[in-house]
């Protein structure tokens, strides 16, 4: 269950967007495989009916448990499930399901789970390193600041936060473990941080410690490999006209969806040169939006989680 006083908000963001292109009708059946607290799907269900049915997929007992109570008014019309949306191809084949007519990936982390102090996500408060969304997951933030190496460190924050200063701060956690012991609560990583990164650097760019805590969390709970997975058997799983939606965060997640969705709609793979194509490919899906979509002035205004949202919708093809 939800901890009592942490409810588990869900504003949904860019919902006009979604449910433009998605294009959820009656009858159909639709995987919001970011369930969250339900604040998409219950929109999408309201279209689908009747007849339709959405299966929402999360990681997070929390979310689930939010989403069941939101959405209990609905009844067998939506179909809840625990598992990681790197998993999409499973969940349908357990259901028996032949295909599905639309999918909705909301990526990054939720506003309850940044908010609770329990769950170790914030910066802001000084709170066990945590960062896992799947309680299951047997690593946290805390334990991979505590095994691996200085050179293994610099290359999440790299990689995963786009950090200039990785080198730097991994330098300065290890230091800090010999001297001091393992830095397992967030006020000591961010402390970390400031002294790593030059005071210049700390005045641009918002919150000095917001890059390494992305990356750790992106590590922690393996994101951007899942959203490989779940995009590719994603957009095996949808019908003829189905549609996909997914809305990122930051531009590693965007760059990942923009990749597979330019590899599922080429028509050819020829080396150039080549007076006939012999590779026989054919597009799977034609892309909705050339260039990602935004959140409006007045969402952001009202959503501050939205502002950096950004979407992009695919059609499958026959």
């Amino acid at each position: 269950m939800v901890p009592e006083g942490r409810n588990y908000r869900h504003t949904p963001v860019m919902l006009p967007e979604v449910l433009e292109y998605l294009e959820p009708v009656p009858g159909k059946i639709v995987i919001d495989a970011t369930l969250g607290g339900g604040g998409h799907a219950e929109f999408i269900l309201k279209q689908l009916l009747p007849g339709g049915k959405l299966i929402g997929i999360d990681h997070d007992y929390d979310a689930l448990e939010a989403a069941r109570t939101r959405l209990s008014p609905f009844g067998r019309a939506f179909h809840p499930v625990k598992a990681n949306f790197s998993k999409i191809g499973e969940v349908i084949g357990q259901l028996d399901l032949e295909g599905i007519d639309g999918l909705l990936l909301d990526l990054g982390v939720s506003s309850y789970q940044l908010d609770c102090p329990g769950r170790g996500f914030s910066y802001r408060d000084d709170v066990f390193l945590d960062m896992r969304m799947d309680q299951d997951l047997p690593q946290t933030a805390a334990g991979l600041l505590r095994d691996l190496s200085q050179q293994q460190l610099a290359g999440i924050f790299r990689e995963y936060g786009e950090e200039k200063w990785a080198g730097r701060i991994a330098s300065l956690i290890v230091k800090y473990r010999l001297s001091k012991g393992p830095v397992a609560y967030s006020k000591q990583l961010v402390e970390i941080i400031r002294a790593a990164v030059p005071a210049a650097a700390r005045r641009r760019g918002g919150h000095p410690a917001k890059r390494v805590f992305q990356a750790l969390r992106i590590a922690v709970n393996n994101e951007l490999h899942s959203l490989e997975a779940g995009l590719r058997q994603g957009i095996e799983a949808l019908r003829p006209g189905g549609r996909i939606v997914i809305i990122s965060y930051h531009s590693l997640e965007d760059e990942i969806v923009k990749k597979q969705f330019k590899e599922s709609a080429q028509k050819c793979v020829c080396p150039p040169g080549i007076p006939v194509c012999r590779c026989d490919k054919v597009p799977v899906i034609k892309i909705l939006t050339k260039k990602p979509l935004y959140a409006s002035k007045e969402e952001v205004a009202e959503n501050s989680r939205a502002k950096s949202a950004r979407l992009r919708s695919a059609e499958k093809l026959a």
